[in-house]
């Protein structure tokens, strides 16, 4: 054999053409139908959460980045999904002074405080969004009504108050108060099923998740006012939204497919008791938190045999 042939080198030996800054670009895509009916509903006014957010997220990312002498990496797009993500997060009345300072904690406390992109344990948006929501928690909640504006309820809010109920196609269309990104169910889905056609995001987490929302709340959910109603639990608030856009991040949710189907469903449990029994209307940031901080211990327990290897 000729052994000039031979090439040695380490693993991995198979390479594909995707990376992360052409992934980033394809989720960017997925969440470009939310965005556009974000603005027709809530107009410029979104549109500048949603620049504030991103440029504060790049910013502070290639500013710590400068600082602590790494090489500056925001031209990989993982800084402006984790603005884009967290201006979905937030209501269309909240000052934008708010959006920047949740978008640096993002960055700053989610990701960079970790060792950057592929070390931080906790989904980013996530992190600044809960900051906000600690922090002002009168405006993190000011909803206001599609083209109109005025404050009001949002669908989940009014079911827990018992107020009037909501149509199907209201929230399936996105004609309803809310978050910018979680409004239109419709949107959402369509962003979602890009990337599972895409394959960047495993079916497991998104069909347990809102799997789970939707047979826990139809036993749980009791009688009367969209109680019991699975439809309108997983049409409302934020559960697609994370379930295709949060809660299947690479870096925080788990390698197997057995833990990612468990991840899907403790999101889904965590959020619904939330919902039924809690004292605040959504549950999705806490859930999927929660299931983040478990997910090195899901990995652990949902790895499979070594081939060759000894059983614990």
């Amino acid at each position: 054999m000729d052994s000039s042939k031979l090439l040695m080198s380490s693993s991995p030996h198979q390479f594909h053409r995707d990376n992360t800054s052409r992934i980033m670009l394809e989720v960017l895509m997925a969440l470009a139908p939310a965005a556009v009916l974000a603005v027709f509903f809530f107009g410029v006014r979104a549109l500048w959460i949603m620049l504030v957010s991103i440029a504060a997220a790049v910013g502070t990312e290639a500013l710590i980045q400068k600082l602590t002498g790494r090489p500056i990496t925001i031209s990989d797009c993982s800084a402006a999904i984790t603005g884009l993500l967290l201006a979905f997060s937030v209501p269309a009345s909240l000052p934008l002074w708010m959006v920047a300072i949740g978008a640096a904690i993002a960055i700053a406390i989610g990701k960079a405080v970790f060792g950057g992109l592929g070390h931080n344990p906790f989904n980013p948006a996530l992190v600044g969004r809960a900051v906000l929501l600690a922090s002002w928690p009168a405006q993190m909640t000011a909803w206001v009504e599609p083209f109109t504006f005025l404050t009001t309820a949002t669908p989940l809010a009014a079911l827990g108050l018992e107020s009037a109920q909501t149509s199907y196609g209201a929230l399936f269309l996105g004609a309803v108060p809310g978050s910018l990104g979680e409004t239109s169910a419709l949107a959402i889905i369509a962003g979602g099923l890009y990337l599972l056609w895409r394959k960047i995001i495993d079916w497991r987490i998104p069909a347990g998740y809102i799997g789970t929302v939707a047979i826990f709340t139809w036993i749980f959910g009791g009688e009367g006012l969209c109680g019991g109603d699975p439809l309108f639990h997983v049409l409302s608030g934020a559960v697609l939204l994370a379930a295709f856009f949060m809660a299947t991040d690479m870096v925080t949710s788990p390698v197997t497919k057995l833990g990612r189907l468990i991840m899907g469903i403790g999101c889904g449990l965590i959020t619904s008791v939330i919902r039924l029994w809690g004292a605040y209307p959504e549950g999705v940031t806490y859930a999927v938190l929660i299931m983040n901080a478990l997910t090195p211990l899901i990995d652990r327990y949902t790895q499979p045999r070594r081939f060759g290897g000894v059983t614990r």
